[in-house]
């Protein structure tokens, strides 16, 4: 009954359940049994959960005959097994029951450090399950000891560390601080959980506003993003899933209470509450507050967006060091250019003029039409041989026969530009598989086969920045570089799975 009393206590203290403790203590007896009759033997120790009485028992396992024996301490052949018991059967166990042992002074000790690393490991197993399912929340604890910059954190029941990369700049703690953060993992290690935190992560500053405004922790107001450089600026995106409600105003407050709490916790970071919209070009002018917008340009395909803004408020648009720009870029996801009204004109006029040039070259048409056809939205040649001839015909100035000829001039134009372009690529050496690699193309074929990349294997060798560099960052984004390159390595792994 001792054993059972000591049991209770502990599992009181450490919060682990009672009969974890009872196995570690059987995995001590054990131990101690096997030191005294011999550690090739299978001894095994039981205790009654009831009573508190421990039975040591030896276990022999029955094999079919002498031949099938790897170990004669644990095994037992079946002829000799059944003089025993007429009735046991080969895979089954012979137990026998062995004297209580009496423990000495080394035995006990030992048997005491077995108990105190099961209830150690046990211990850790719950405090890492525990915290495992805590990642995303906000904890508080004191400061236990601080390092080189990264600070240990006493949390009650473990500990946690702050990296130095994780705090906020020019936020310094000692022993003693009292201390709030984000838990953003946590693993299980040999030592023990280790129990990350994290002040400078977005979603920090996005549970302090649940901590802080009852409507988003009531699910009345919604943050759908947050962007952050740590101790200068934030930006949070917010929406209100009732009509009545004011999201930005219920997130900063009477006279800004709710937000001012924020900021100082952040050490004065200051934080741009921005109202989220469906519609990616408003949003994206709410996110660039408190600059102004005259005019944006999307590019969906490859998700970049042209803002144009006054001359005065350029510097205020990007921000110092691009800051502004960089966290509203983060905030809604989109690629973004700042422009000046002059720099969008001239940029708008030298486009048009690149293109009425083509027109004017691959159709053999006058200025005006080919400007006609710029005005109307055609910026390539391909555009005007597939657009059928009665919306051509609707241009004002045109009719169905001269859409005819224009189309007609597009497609010849097109059949010779290939057939120059594949002679091109021949005379460069140029491989097929190349070309036929999906979102490449021709043209793009010949630029790499002008720069000495003519195979899979050139194309595969790539890195993303370096295909970018040789076809024009303006013509492929990053993401369809990689997606290039990888299409070009597909036949590596194909021959690796023909090889196995």
């Amino acid at each position: 009954m001792e054993l059972l009393q000591v049991a209770e206590v502990v599992s009181k203290e450490k919060g682990i359940s009672r009969d974890e403790i009872l196995t570690a203590m059987e995995h001590a007896i054990q131990k101690a049994g096997r030191a005294k009759y011999g550690h090739e033997h299978d001894i095994r120790a039981t205790i009654d959960k009831k009573t508190g009485e421990v039975r040591l028992q030896r276990y022999l396992q029955v094999v079919e005959a002498q031949e099938n024996i790897e170990n004669e301490a644990t095994q037992i052949i079946l002829k000799a097994a059944k003089r025993s018991n007429p009735d046991i059967q080969v895979g089954e166990y012979i137990i026998d029951d062995l004297p209580p042992i009496e423990m000495g002074r080394i035995a006990a000790q030992t048997a005491k450090q077995v108990i105190v690393q099961k209830v150690r490991d046990a211990e850790r197993h719950h405090q890492f399950e525990e915290y495992k399912d805590r990642v995303g929340e906000i904890v508080s604890g004191i400061v236990k000891r601080v390092e080189y910059g990264n600070v240990s954190i006493d949390l009650g029941k473990t500990e946690a560390v702050l990296r130095r990369e994780e705090c906020l700049p020019r936020e310094h703690f000692k022993n003693g601080d009292r201390v709030r953060a984000y838990i953003h993992d946590v693993k299980e290690e040999q030592r023990g959980p280790q129990i990350f935190l994290s002040r400078t992560h977005p979603m920090f500053m996005a549970r302090l506003f649940t901590q802080e405004v009852p409507e988003i922790y009531d699910g009345v107001i919604e943050i759908k993003s947050v962007a952050r450089d740590p101790g200068s600026r934030a930006k949070i995106a917010v929406v209100s899933n009732d009509s009545s409600i004011d999201p930005v105003g219920a997130c900063v407050g009477m006279r800004g209470s709710r937000v001012q709490a924020i900021v100082g916790e952040l050490q004065g970071e200051k934080i741009d509450i921005i109202p989220w919209s469906p519609d990616a070009a408003t949003f994206v002018v709410n996110a660039l507050a408190p600059a102004e917008v005259t005019k944006i340009v999307l590019d969906e395909e490859n998700h970049r967006m042209d803002v144009v803004v006054p001359d005065e408020q350029l510097s205020l648009a990007i921000g110092r060091r691009g800051q502004n720009v960089r966290l509203a870029s983060i905030l809604t996801n989109w690629d973004i250019d700042i422009l000046t009204e002059q720099e969008e004109s001239a940029r708008r006029q030298q486009e048009v003029s690149v293109r009425t040039a083509l027109f004017i070259e691959a159709l053999s048409v006058d200025d005006v039409i080919a400007h006609l056809l710029v005005t109307e939205g055609f910026t390539k040649v391909e555009q005007i041989a597939h657009t059928s001839v009665d919306e051509l015909a609707e241009i004002e100035g045109f009719d169905e026969e001269v859409a005819k000829e224009l189309q007609d001039r597009a497609s010849a134009w097109l059949t010779e530009n290939a057939e120059k372009l594949e002679k091109k690529r021949l005379e460069l050496g140029v491989s097929d598989d190349v070309v036929n690699i999906e979102g490449l193309g021709l043209e793009m074929s010949i630029k790499l086969g002008e720069n000495g990349v003519k195979t899979l294997d050139d194309v595969a060798d790539l890195a993303g920045d370096e295909l970018r560099d040789i076809l024009g960052a303006d013509n492929i984004t990053e993401k369809q570089a990689n997606e290039i390159i990888m299409a070009a390595r597909a036949h590596w792994f194909n021959d690796e799975d023909k090889e196995s």
